[in-house]
């Protein structure tokens, strides 16, 4: 129960909890009925509280709501979005069937299997086998990062993953990559041959800024969170010579000061509060380009496809267009990657994406590009 008390010539109410010797104590502002019930409130609140960190610490266990937000707070400071939300999508069905109140040393590998099993019916086996790799992720988390976590084996780990029919993902033609870079604008032009010329994946290219694009040595940094851990990490690539004369023109031809190269400047009034600011996503430009040339419809992620297969047709090695992608799976192309520099990286670029005609002119003459040359 609150008590009164004078503090510094005022009478106010003090709140107080005290559970297993650990007491907790709030002051108010004075001794008006209202600060009492607030008072009380915060004391009913505080105790249920206290009693539940306690209860915690002496049984030294987490309970599966509890390890879900502390998961997902990590998640969220540390990977893309679209990452946190599968990851978020995974712990909501899993709270779902399992009561969140649930002690993570109860749950076993016949809870995560009978959890896994029973979305078969409506989900296909890949996209459960993803819920299984988040799960399983989080649960060696816990076992890393939270004092208490119970010893013994995964269990979404232990369970054995489900068939997958995967359909092959679509990879445009040639032809129809150049059909609708032919009808963009010149400065999307740009955009669509960084997207072809680096293999590049959306967030990379949409956040690259001036100082990733290094004219005087040629070269182009990419940042990604692809690699474990979720760390922005950066990849130097090559420029080849078209590529650079595109980037080149953009830096002529800028309106807006951003340190963005690649940046909103429609001025319609859906686009308008975006105005100035770097693209994020961007789906309908490539939706309409596509429904505007007469092919079928392709997002930048099928770009990054193309020119691997591209590179792949011209024959070129796996390691040279691992090294292209710049995966670092350590099991298959960590040997190349060490081994490949950049000069070999440049050649096959060069060679290898160069299209039979010349589609566009850009402007030749000499920029004041100190400040990316530098």
């Amino acid at each position: 129960m609150p008590s009164r008390i004078r503090k510094r010539g005022l009478w106010r109410y003090r709140g107080s909890v005290t559970v297993k010797g650990v007491t907790m104590q709030k002051l108010f502002s004075d001794d008006t009925r209202k600060s009492y019930r607030t008072a009380v409130a915060w004391e009913d609140e505080n105790r249920r509280v206290l009693e539940k960190e306690i209860s915690k610490t002496n049984t030294n266990c987490w309970t599966l709501l509890e390890w879900a937000e502390k998961y997902l707070d990590f998640v969220q400071d540390r990977f893309n979005r679209k990452t946190y939300h599968a990851k978020k999508a995974a712990f909501g069905r899993l709270v779902r069937a399992v009561e969140p109140e649930t002690d993570v040393e109860g749950i076993t590998v016949s809870h995560a299997l009978a959890f896994l099993s029973k979305q078969t019916k409506s989900r296909s086996g890949c996209a459960i086998n993803k819920d299984r790799k988040n799960l399983s992720a989080a649960w060696e988390w816990g076992r890393k990062y939270l004092s208490g976590w119970p010893d013994g084996q995964n269990p979404f780990r232990a369970v054995d993953k489900l068939p997958e029919e995967r359909t092959p993902r679509y990879v445009p033609a040639e032809e129809d990559f150049w059909s609708v870079y032919n009808l963009a604008q010149e400065e999307d032009r740009r955009m669509l041959l960084a997207f072809l010329h680096l293999a590049a994946r959306r967030s990379e290219i949409f956040g690259l800024t001036w100082t990733d694009v290094d004219f005087g040595n040629g070269r182009v940094r990419l940042w990604t969170r692809k690699r474990n851990g979720g760390h922005r990490e950066p990849d130097w690539l090559p420029m080849t010579t078209e590529l650079r004369e595109a980037l080149r023109g953009v830096w002529e031809k800028r309106s807006i000061a951003s340190p963005y190269v690649f940046i909103c400047k429609d001025r319609s009034q859906l686009t308008l509060p975006h105005y100035g600011k770097p693209f994020t996503s961007r789906i309908h430009f490539m939706r309409k380009l596509c429904n505007k040339a007469g092919v079928k419809y392709f997002s930048y992620h099928a770009i990054r496809h193309l020119t691997a297969t591209i590179l792949y047709r011209g024959g070129y090695s796996v390691a040279h267009i691992q090294r292209v992608l710049r995966h670092r799976n350590p099991n298959t192309t960590a040997g190349y990657l060490h081994a490949l520099g950049l000069g070999e990286v440049r050649e096959v670029l060069e060679k290898g994406l160069k299209r039979p005609a010349q589609i566009i002119q850009f402007r030749q003459k000499t920029p004041d590009v100190a400040n990316s040359e530098g």
